[in-house]
Order: C-alpha cells, then sequence, then structure tokens
C-alpha cells in the first residue's frame, strides 16, 4: 500500500546565487529522497519556495539601489533556472510575497493569538542613531557570547548554531554603517515558546530514528530552556501584522517562512483544482520530512513543531534529516569572501548529473564534508566515466557490433551469471533501504558497488574473445539485465543519465512510471546506436577553475 509523503525543503533567501553548500545541504538530498519515493509508487508533495521576506533581501537591495522586491524577483527567477538545470523535482517552488501565503500566515498568527500562545509586550530592540531606524536582527552583528565568534548575527551564531537575541551580542554594532546601537523599548508580539518546553521535550525523545547530530543538538537545546520570541519587528518589507496600531510593524521572518510549507502545499492544491487536497499530506498517517541544513536546526524541530502544536490538527514533523556544512578546498564556505562555488556557474560550463554524483557521494551527512575541483575531476573520470559509463558503453557497443543491435538471446543459468542477477535484485533492497533512511552515501556507493561486481564479472567473461556465441550472448545479456538495474537504482541520484539509459536500453516510457524493480530486457529488443553517458574531463579544469574562488564576486 502506497504512503503519503510530505518534503519540505529549505526556503532560500532571495539575495544572491545558490552555492554549492545551498545544494548538497538540503535540495539534493530532498531530490534523491522525492525521487525515490515516487519510484516506488508513495504519493509525493515536495515543496519549497525563496524566502523574500527575509532581511537579507532588504541589506542587498539597500547595497545595490534596488527595492527588495526588485532583488527578490531577480533570484527567484534564477533559483527557478537552476533547478530546472540541476533536476530538482518540486511539485512546487513559490514565494513567501504570494497573497496566499499571507493569508495562510496571518491565520496561523490569528489563531495562536486567540489561544493564548501569542501575547503582546514591550522589547528592548537596538537603534541606530546614524541611520535613524530600529534594526531588525540580522542588521546587528557581534560577538557570540558563546563560542566567542566575531561574526555573530542577531538572530543566529552561525559558527555554534545558538539562536540569539541582538541584546545576547558583545560588541554589537550596525551592519549598514558599522555604528554602535543603542536599545529603546518597543511593543511587538511574542511566541510564548517556553510554555511548549515540556510537550517538545517528551515528543523529542520519541524520535529515535533521527539522525544523532539532529537528536542531540535539539534534546541539549531543550533541557537548557526556551525563551519566549518576539515574532514582529519594526520594519517596512513583509507580512503585516493583522492587528490594529501594528500598521508599521511585519511579521518577523523567521516565523512566517517556516509556515511557508503549509502555505505551499495550499497553493499547490489551489493549482490541482482540488483545493482540499493538501490536508492529505498534513493529516493521518502521512510523514513529513523536512531537509534543511544544521544551521536552521532549531527553527525545525522546536520552533515550527511548536507552532504546530499551538495550532493544532497538523502533523508534526516525521524526520528532519538536517546535513552539516560543505568547505571548499578545506575551508568554511564564505559568500561574503566568494569562498563558494556557485551553482549558476557550475551549470553554465558542465553537465548536472556529475554534480549530484560527486555531492551524492560526498554528501555531508554526519560531518561536514569538502568539495575541490581536484576530486570532483577524479570521482568524474575514475567513477562515473570508467567505472559505470565505460561498462555500459562496451556492453552497448558489442551489442551493435554482433548482435546486429539487439538484446542478445542469453541464458543465463551458469554459476556466475546467477549471482550476478542476484546481486542485481538484491540491490534494490540496499539501495532503497539506505534512501529511505536517508543515508544517502550509503545507497549510491551500494549501487556502485554493483557496477563494480558487474566490471568483474565482464571482464572474467570476457565475450569479446569468444564474438557471437553462447557464451558471449549470455554474457552480454546478463551485463544487460545488470546495467537495466543499475539505472533505475541510480535515477535518483543520477537523472538524466538513468533516462537516457533507459532510452538506449531499447525500453519505452517513462522511466519513474516503471517502478522500483528490475526490468529484463527483451531477447530482440531494438538498441539505439550508444551515446556516452557521461564526459571524461581534461584536467587543466582543476587549476583553472580553483583560481577562480575568491576572486571576483558573483552578482
Amino acid at each position: 500500500m502506497s504512503e503519503q509523503i510530505f518534503i519540505g525543503v529549505a526556503w532560500p533567501y532571495a539575495n544572491g546565487p545558490l552555492h554549492l553548500g545551498h545544494i548538497a545541504g538540503a535540495y539534493l538530498p530532498a531530490d534523491v529522497f522525492a525521487r525515490y519515493q515516487r519510484i516506488t509508487g508513495n504519493r509525493v508533495l515536495m515543496v519549497s519556495g525563496s524566502d523574500q521576506h527575509g532581511t537579507p533581501i532588504t541589506i542587498r537591495a539597500e547595497q545595490e539601489g534596488l527595492t527588495p522586491a526588485q532583488v527578490a524577483d531577480k533570484y527567484h527567477r534564477e533559483f527557478i533556472d537552476c533547478w530546472r538545470q540541476l533536476g530538482i523535482s518540486f511539485d512546487i517552488y513559490t514565494h513567501t510575497e504570494t497573497a496566499n501565503h499571507a493569508k495562510v500566515t496571518h491565520d496561523i498568527f490569528s489563531t495562536l493569538l486567540q489561544k493564548g500562545h501569542i501575547y503582546k509586550g514591550k522589547m528592548s530592540q537596538p537603534f541606530c542613531p546614524s541611520c535613524q531606524r530600529f534594526l531588525p536582527d540580522r542588521y546587528v552583528e557581534g560577538t557570540c557570547p558563546f563560542c566567542g565568534s566575531p561574526r555573530a548575527r542577531g538572530d543566529q551564531c552561525e559558527d555554534c548554531g545558538k539562536a540569539l537575541n541582538p541584546e545576547d551580542l558583545l560588541e554589537l554594532r550596525c551592519k549598514i554603517c558599522s555604528g554602535k546601537p543603542h536599545f529603546r523599548d518597543s511593543e511587538h508580539f511574542f511566541l510564548r515558546l517556553s510554555s511548549f518546553r515540556d510537550q517538545l521535550l517528551a515528543w523529542v525523545k520519541q524520535q529515535s530514528h533521527w539522525r544523532p547530530n539532529v537528536l542531540n543538538f535539539t534534546l541539549r537545546y531543550l533541557e537548557e530552556g526556551l525563551k519566549d520570541r518576539a515574532i514582529t519587528r519594526d520594519m517596512e518589507w513583509g507580512i503585516p501584522v493583522p492587528v490594529s496600531s501594528f500598521e508599521k510593524k511585519r511579521i518577523y521572518v523567521w516565523f512566517e517562512a517556516v509556515i511557508g510549507y503549509l502555505s505551499a502545499s495550499k497553493e499547490w492544491a489551489q493549482q490541482q483544482g482540488e483545493p482540499e487536497s493538501w490536508r492529505t499530506f498534513w493529516s493521518g498517517m502521512s510523514k513529513s520530512y523536512y531537509f534543511i541544513g544544521k544551521d536552521n536546526i532549531p527553527f525545525h524541530t522546536m520552533i515550527w513543531p511548536a507552532i504546530l502544536m499551538g495550532y493544532g490538527g497538523l502533523n508534526l514533523p516525521y524526520d528532519v534529516p538536517a546535513n552539516e556544512f560543505l568547505s571548499i578546498d578545506g575551508k568554511k564556505l564564505s559568500t561574503s569572501r566568494n569562498w563558494a562555488v556557485w551553482l549558476p556557474d557550475y551549470l553554465q560550463r558542465y553537465d548536472p548529473d556529475p554534480l549530484r554524483y560527486f555531492l551524492s557521494a560526498n554528501m555531508p551527512e554526519t560531518a561536514d564534508a569538502d568539495f575541490s575541483w581536484r576530486e570532483f575531476y577524479r570521482r568524474n573520470n575514475d567513477e562515473l566515466v570508467a567505472t559505470y559509463g565505460n561498462l555500459v558503453h562496451r556492453v552497448l557497443t558489442f551489442c551493435q557490433r554482433h548482435f546486429a543491435g539487439q538484446v542478445p538471446e542469453g541464458r543465463p543459468d551458469d554459476p556466475p551469471s546467477q549471482i550476478l542477477i542476484q546481486k542485481a535484485q538484491a540491490a534494490f533492497d540496499t539501495v532503497g533501504t539506505h534512501i529511505n533512511a536517508c543515508r544517502f552515501r550509503e545507497a549510491i556507493k551500494a549501487a556502485f558497488g554493483l557496477a563494480q561486481e558487474a566490471n568483474r564479472y565482464l571482464d572474467e567473461k570476457s565475450p569479446w574473445k569468444a564474438q557471437k556465441n553462447h557464451d558471449s550472448s549470455t554474457a552480454i545479456y546478463t551485463s544487460l539485465v545488470a546495467i537495466s538495474a543499475l539505472k533505475t537504482q541510480l535515477y535518483p541520484f543520477l537523472p538524466f543519465s538513468s533516462a537516457k539509459l533507459h532510452r538506449l536500453l531499447g525500453f519505452t516510457g517513462n522511466l519513474e512510471s516503471a517502478g522500483w524493480k528490475l526490468r529484463f530486457p527483451t531477447p530482440g529488443q531494438a538498441l539505439p546506436p550508444p551515446e556516452p553517458l557521461f564526459i571524461k574531463l581534461d584536467e587543466k579544469l582543476i587549476p583553472e577553475e580553483s583560481m577562480k574562488i575568491g576572486s571576483t564576486n558573483l552578482s
């Protein structure tokens, strides 16, 4: 029986281009998971969108002399193009500036206010005398009181992951003018987060299937206690507060951005012509997964669950498989210093599947991982081309030359052939189990293990020595069976090359609709002329691409 799977993916700030850290952290693992769930027959809803209300957008707009809407729209369109090129298969990718999102946010705000989970109070907020305005959290920087990082923001320290308030920071400064702010009282609404602490703690302790880094971080945070958090700010860009006398204030981004998962689901349902169909993914036995980077763990394991608990009637997260960070050449990724590999830049020159392969095989699931152009070059040429691509090319070329471009009449009744087919069958369970548990590195490793087995089998059989006889036809047919298994098992990771191989094997129709199972090629099935699955890269790309990192700013 099929399951209902909801997949929420982190909403990127529409203030600059995407980089490989974003992809490895949230978007690629979510897409691998979604593609696997769909091909197994489960009903999937994967949603995300551009966060257009965050203070990073207003900061970028002020730096460039543009309106926040102009900045947000520019990068939203760029994101959509990147998702298409990289094959990130959202069911809906929207943004936070829609009327639908404002409506859903107002509904949750008003419901929590009515139930007493939101209250009005005063808070001391940084005010910059030079800029003559209150400063939202990301407009202030300072030293983290917990880890000592001098780059902590007014909402969170990226180095240690602690959620912060501006008054927590040491050596506070205005991000715009570097002046020293002072604090003034301002009236705001607060989420009564502290009252959910015990309920959250009891719920989190039941999540034994969570990754240890996510579970331990959340438990430690809850055991230390939760503080109520202001959910409105003195600013002009964002969703208005639906309360009179608060017309000049806005609902703060950390509160309304997570509501995007729900508002996107409702927008998707409207697009389907079935306005209530979103409920299938938010109630009953449906499982919800949230793919994020580790800096967003508190918002998805505590704050969003608390909002859902307070609102009532909606499923809590089933899993939050947060990834660690991706470094570049051993150094922490820094967008301000351009120490990054930008996704639009990559997609201008290289195919998507080699990047998807590298980041899948090197995914930062439980520890930080590193990207280098040298390692990218090695994995492409030694693993994609030499191990997988060469296997496919050798077998399909042999079919063209010696079997008139058709699947031969093989009889895999000898022990080596039977063993390889058994391994191809068994790999579906192994790879699928790993993907279902969000162990993507182990999943793609298991699939490539089958490719290595098929190469060994082919070398031992050496059909080119016998050419066209019973032994060669059996060896080639058995190899085609293994290749057929590989194109399905690698489909969640390498959708473009898998679809291509599906066609090169003579199959018709959509690969995904064929299901998560081994399709045996039919003897006599016509095979198109073979084409390389992957391109061998020139070693000169290593110094050329490496020199670009940190050299210029990409706008």
